[in-house]
């Protein structure tokens, strides 16, 4: 069998892992949901144990070392999770050295979205590109960069938090704390709750009777919308203007080839897709306009994808990575 990762792809709703091959083929897939407020040691134990599960159904796999993901912020250099927002009891966690001595394999930890732009500048919408900028648009928003072939970290590896620029000074507070920022109001949950807001249990409405009367989500916002109904189109027509926002801001400060949008809410980019480059059109400075803006083509694999080439690629975060040729 040929080379493989273990990858790990721990994220705010899920917890993913899989054997990755080096041309990103999925040979074995685990997932649950992700235990975000049992703090850090259940749920690294929940990631040794689905690491023991596809190596024991593989036991001729060839497994070379474990790439991983998390939310940020995180030091892939110290390979320590710093404190993310979005999970429970993780402070300064030593992920690396965890995994690494319960596997007695080398470790790569990377940001999230580091990784899903990883994925996807190497197999993904962004093959072929110099600089790339993604941005996944989920339960929260986190961005990815590639500049010059280069993965940008900046210090210990905090660069690119980009769900934390400030776009406004008013809505709801963010996880992090602070009032204005890009994830909180422009994230599928910040879509979700507006339309939550804008309805009523037993209404009618559309987007209640998808919720089946409870809280809306940004899937129902979008289902909704696609189906031609009134109120979910408004609210895709103020998230799409959001997020042009944020994305005008990523063009000025990266000047990218290219702007990448994965996540959950990339499902619906055909529906936000006119209001973002409206936006885009409007507010960014004229040489900007033209830089395209597409979806993501790996799907919920982009992280997995990224984290498993971490280990299946030659190259230290933050230097141009070369492919190793196949066995």
């Amino acid at each position: 069998m040929n080379t493989l990762a273990l990858a790990f792809d721990l994220g705010g709703t899920e917890l993913r892992g899989a054997l990755i091959g080096r041309g990103g083929e999925v040979v074995a897939r685990v997932s649950e949901p992700t235990m975000t407020e049992a703090g850090s040691e259940a749920v690294i134990g929940r990631i040794i144990a689905l690491a023991d599960k596809l190596l024991d159904d593989h036991p001729q796999a060839k497994v070379i070392g474990i790439g991983a993901c998390a939310p940020g912020p995180l030091d892939p250099k110290a390979g320590i999770v710093i404190g993310p927002p979005t999970l429970s009891g993780w402070h300064n966690v030593p992920m690396i050295d965890i995994l690494s001595r319960q596997f007695g394999l080398p470790v790569r930890l990377e940001n999230d979205a580091n990784a899903a732009a990883l994925g996807e500048w190497r197999l993904g919408a962004g093959r072929g590109t110099a600089s790339m900028v993604f941005v996944t648009v989920s339960t929260g928003i986190g961005g990815g960069v590639i500049a010059d072939g280069h993965i940008y970290h900046g210090r210990r590896g905090l660069a690119a938090e980009i769900g934390h620029m400030t776009i406004t000074g008013e809505g709801d507070r963010c996880f992090c704390g602070n009032v204005g920022c890009f994830e909180a109001v422009a994230s599928g949950t910040a879509l979700g709750r507006r339309a939550t807001r804008l309805t009523k249990p037993g209404d009618g409405s559309v987007l209640r009777r998808l919720s089946n009367n409870g809280n809306v989500s940004a899937r129902h916002v979008v289902e909704a919308a696609g189906a031609g109904d009134t109120s979910a189109r408004e609210l895709v027509e103020a998230e799409a203007r959001w997020l042009g926002i944020g994305f005008t801001n990523l063009l000025h400060l990266y000047s990218p080839d290219l702007i990448v949008m994965g996540g959950g809410l990339a499902n619906g980019f055909e529906l936000l897709a006119p209001g973002i480059r409206a936006t885009v059109n409007e507010r960014a400075m004229q040489v900007f306009r033209d830089v395209p803006i597409v979806p993501a083509e790996l799907g919920d694999r982009a992280g997995l994808v990224g984290a498993a080439s971490l280990i299946l690629w030659d190259g230290e975060p933050g230097t141009a990575l070369a492919m190793v040729p196949n066995d």
